[in-house]
């Protein structure tokens, strides 16, 4: 059959007996188009035919417009012949495929409900007969069944349950399928964490799976019967802009090799053989041996909102001298549901070299310190609430002689860019701020953004239109009237997630007040505008130089 492919092959899976490769492609749907374009008369400059789009899900952040399309299952013989396609309709079946134990069947996870643009969790497991390309329903439950894994021994099928309820954070649970008895069990039901990633161990009777818990990712192992054994909290180093939780892990016969994180290095590889740990490589040592590096501590304290407890970390700069007080300078998170961590974070360290301390922080709302405390802001994104948890740990550094409060500076991106801008509208205690992709007003950020779908259903009270006063409360521009602080703001053009119209919005409103902003525009950047060396070196330069402005200003003074 000839297809009308939008890209290439993704997602390969081999059967296990090697005679066949499963494999995903996009093939455009083809719509109608609503009228005919003309050509213009021989010799004149026509303009490029209109673009016309009714689908849902129109454009996405990264890859702008999309052209209508889907994802489907196809299989093609080992030695080589033409790709069979197995799964039809306009539908996105995508993820991990995996194989029946018998070769007859491939397990995937999609949403083949009619309305299913509508939504964005929902989805459930399905088994495709590579022989004559039929379907069944594995599973039905409301919400969000993803990652299908299968068992060794080709009994049990492990999967990735979100409930789907509409609130801003859900633990997602690991659960496994008897493909026997049908008997579907949660495994991580008792841990008040989201799982990761996972994988079977060898002997099919546990589940090896990552997850994070006070700023560390760690490795942990559940049994069939839900008993849950950690394995190791050294995970990371494999986030290296800023100190996001990260890493990776393989298992094999009850060694599990992962990618070490610390303070100070890169990721090296490292393995866990009858619960010795043991660091195989040193593959940043020539770099690092040769830098002064700021030190990371740990700061535990109360936030002034509530008195909940809140984690975060200060680095200090290279040569630090103990009882002076320094710049410093506040990173706030994205997300916001994420997590920062104790690892090495290029930007923050570049910050440090600088001369700055750098304090960041896992605010309420952030991952790892339980449901409830990742619930905290939930229709409070942006507030004086999460605002207060930055506040505090600042305080409680200027408290110990570390942080020098007429030099404070603060920065952010994405959920980040928003809590800065909307802090300088409740304070004047910052000397300049560099706002990094943020939203402002979240009005017109709902109604323009790649997120619309998933954002508001899970965010928000309502629809902008129905809970306008909310919104507008949540927004850095109701408060832009209060902002007497610096501000540099900066974002990729072809941001789809944090459109620059919002960046534009408060750089116009800031102008009009006649307070001191610059807008910095990243030409051909997405919502990632650190996804490139050069770009991430424009942006932290350009934060530093604004900073230095107005350091060098007061020093003057």
């Amino acid at each position: 059959r000839v297809v009308n492919l939008r890209s290439g092959p993704s997602n390969l899976s081999w059967s296990p007996d090697g005679r066949w490769l499963a494999f995903e492609m996009s093939v455009k749907a083809n719509p109608e188009p609503l009228a005919k374009a003309r050509k213009g008369p021989e010799g004149s400059d026509w303009s490029e035919p209109v673009k016309v789009f009714d689908a849902v899900r129109y454009r996405r952040d990264g890859s702008g417009f999309v052209e209508e399309a889907y994802d489907h299952i196809f299989v093609v013989p080992a030695d080589g012949g033409t790709p069979r396609q197995l799964t039809s309709g306009d539908f996105n079946h995508g993820g991990d495929l995996v194989w029946s134990a018998d070769g007859s069947r491939i397990y995937f996870s999609a949403n083949r409900d009619e309305d299913w643009a509508y939504q964005t969790v929902e989805s459930d497991l399905y088994a495709v007969t590579v022989s004559d390309g039929s379907i069944e329903k594995i599973t039905e439950q409301a919400g969000g069944e993803s990652q299908p894994a299968i068992s060794p021994d080709g009994r049990w099928l492990a999967y990735r349950y979100d409930s789907g309820e509409k609130v801003m954070y859900r633990n997602r649970i690991l659960r496994v399928l008897n493909l026997e008895s049908g008997e579907d069990r949660a495994l991580t039901d008792s841990l008040d964490a989201t799982v990761t990633g996972f994988d079977w161990a060898d002997n099919s009777r546990s589940v090896y799976f990552l997850y994070d818990e006070r700023g560390m990712r760690k490795v942990a192992s559940v049994s069939l019967n839900g008993a849950i054994n950690n394995v190791t909290d050294n995970l990371g180093g494999t986030s290296t802009g800023r100190p996001y939780l990260s890493g990776a892990f393989s298992e094999a016969g009850g060694t599990v090799a992962f990618t070490h994180g610390a303070p100070d290095r890169l990721a090296e590889l490292a393995v866990i053989r009858r619960g010795r740990e043991s660091i195989l490589t040193s593959l940043s040592a020539d770099l690092f041996d040769n830098r002064d590096l700021g030190e990371v501590h740990e700061i535990v304290y109360t936030s002034s909102y509530d008195d909940t407890e809140i984690q975060g970390w200060y680095i200090t700069p290279p040569g630090y001298e103990e009882g002076k007080a320094y710049p410093t300078i506040l990173e706030i998170h994205g997300g916001p549901n994420l997590s920062y961590g104790p690892q090495f974070a290029a930007e923050l360290q570049r910050y440090a070299a600088d001369g700055y301390v750098v304090f960041y922080d896992n605010h309420r709302g952030s991952t790892g310190y339980g449901e409830e405390f990742a619930m905290k802001l939930h229709y409070l994104y942006s507030s004086e609430a999460d605002f207060a948890d930055h506040m505090s740990g600042l305080d409680a550094l200027i408290e110990r002689g570390i942080a020098d409060p007429e030099q404070l500076y603060i920065t952010g991106g994405s959920a980040g860019g928003i809590a800065s801008a909307y802090a300088i509208g409740l304070t004047d205690r910052f000397v300049a701020a560099a706002v990094q992709k943020p939203v402002i007003n979240w009005v017109s950020k709902v109604l323009t953004a790649d997120s619309y779908i998933s954002q508001t259903a899970f965010q928000f009270p309502g629809m902008p239109w129905e809970e306008l006063d909310h919104y507008w409360k949540r927004s850095p521009l109701s408060l832009v009237g209060n902002v007497v602080t610096p501000t540099l703001l900066i974002t990729g053009e072809e941001d789809q997630r944090t459109p620059i119209s919002e960046t534009e919005q408060f750089y116009q409103a800031l102008k009009l007040r006649r307070i001191d902003a610059v807008m910095v525009r990243v030409p051909g950047s997405p919502h990632g505008i650190a996804g490139r060396p050069s770009r991430l070196n424009a942006k932290v330069d350009n934060i530093l130089a604004w900073f230095a402005r107005y350091r060098d200003a007061e020093a003057n003074d």
